[in-house]
């Protein structure tokens, strides 16, 4: 199967596939996603998400697959084998014929050229890295296994080897870090023309190592000020650099934007595999249990342990209202009317107005969405939004 490292615009029609990897090496200072250090389950795992998918692949109906994302955890703690079996699953279970992404989340010191090359029989066009940051103390402080040389490196060796469409993660507002130090990793990005960049703020998730060194007096979050400048600096940085600040923290040079976590944004179908992964279907979310002996136990016995909610018509404008105001698209009046009636499109222009009125929120023609000085105080001007 040829790669086609290719860039590709939002599509408006998708159903998204999911595929959770969790095995990572060592555990993040910060992360608080479902990850295992335990790669013993790795054969016994890759036969479970196989059969999941067997068991569930009537979820989003018989929608093509446009958009997979193998996301983790660390995916690239995979070998092409191990790919190579997932993929033939794929192939048999869902219509490919519309899939135009194929992404693979990969730690920067996995992708060596070995590794890299190995990857060529496989369907992958997309490769997002999480590279976090490119000072070494930084990395040092996070716990990460790579460090700043290799993150270029691995960026360089995709590059020469074809892969032009590279997205890279960065994280800001870490204990101690000052503006030159953000600035010199917004540049390094910039130089090394990454046509896709997310960068999220540190958040001290209760239950994480991060969390219990603040508990522990030893590191405290940087002041709100700072924040503020820190990604003040992002969106002015980037988007002089010709990104378009398409989604809250997502930035993309134009045709470069992530299909599958827009289809998240605007609230198309996906099914997620593996443990702890959300689905969603329009009516409903479901989510797996977080274990991995248990999500493999219940698998196999066929009695797979899913969580369910069922959304009524006040949650779906809610996740409607949250999703698309975090986007360039923002949210269409029309939709709000056609999708939850004129109850809601009322509220929707009474909740609105005072930000119109001090321009945090912009309308043009049919469409809402949050001005430059909005996107600063998103959460609040959502919350408003809300039906409660």
């Amino acid at each position: 199967m040829n790669f086609a490292y290719l860039c590709h615009e939002k599509s408006l029609l998708m159903a998204g596939l999911y595929i959770h990897i969790p095995f990572c090496a060592k555990r993040c200072l910060y992360c608080d996603f479902f990850s295992n250090t335990e790669i013993k389950y790795k054969a016994s795992y890759i036969q479970a998400i196989i059969e999941e998918m067997k068991q569930r692949q009537g979820y989003i109906g018989d929608e093509p697959i446009e958009t997979i994302y193998f996301g983790g955890g660390t995916p690239s703690q995979l070998t092409a084998t191990d790919f190579q079996q997932i993929f033939g699953a794929i192939h048999t279970l869902f219509n490919l014929s519309r899939c135009q992404e194929i992404t693979l989340e990969a730690n920067p010191d996995d992708m060596t050229l070995e590794y890299i090359a190995s990857l060529r029989s496989l369907p992958f066009n997309r490769i997002s890295m999480g590279v976090q940051s490119f000072q070494d103390k930084d990395l040092h402080f996070l716990n990460r296994r790579h460090n700043s040389q290799q993150a270029k490196q691995a960026v360089a060796l995709c590059q020469e080897q074809g892969i032009s469409n590279i997205s890279i993660d960065l994280i800001y507002g870490l204990p101690g870090q000052t503006l030159k130090e953000w600035e010199e990793n917004l540049e390094e990005a910039i130089q090394l023309q990454i046509p896709h960049i997310s960068a999220y703020h540190l958040i001290y998730e209760e239950g994480t190592a991060l969390y219990k060194l603040m508990g522990a007096g030893k590191i405290a979050p940087i002041e709100e000020e700072l924040s503020v400048t820190l990604f003040s600096t992002l969106i002015n940085r980037l988007t002089e650099a010709g990104y378009l600040h398409y989604e809250i923290s997502n930035f993309a040079r134009p045709g470069c934007f992530s299909q599958h976590n827009s289809s998240y944004w605007t609230g198309k179908r996906y099914l997620g595999i593996g443990p702890s992964a959300h689905s969603y279907n329009g009516d409903s979310r479901q989510w797996n249990i977080s274990s991995l002996p248990l999500y493999i136990k219940g698998i196999n016995a066929h009695t797979p342990e899913i969580e369910l909610e069922e959304l009524d018509i006040h949650t779906r404008y809610n996740d409607f209202i949250i999703t698309g105001l975090r986007t360039m698209w923002g949210i269409r009046l029309t939709d709000v009317l056609q999708l939850f009636g004129e109850e809601k499109l009322t509220y929707l222009n009474q909740q609105a107005k005072p930000y119109l009125q001090k321009g945090l929120l912009l309308q043009q023609d049919d469409t809402l969405t949050l001005s430059k000085e909005g996107i600063f105080i998103s959460d609040g001007i959502m919350s408003d939004l809300l039906w409660v």
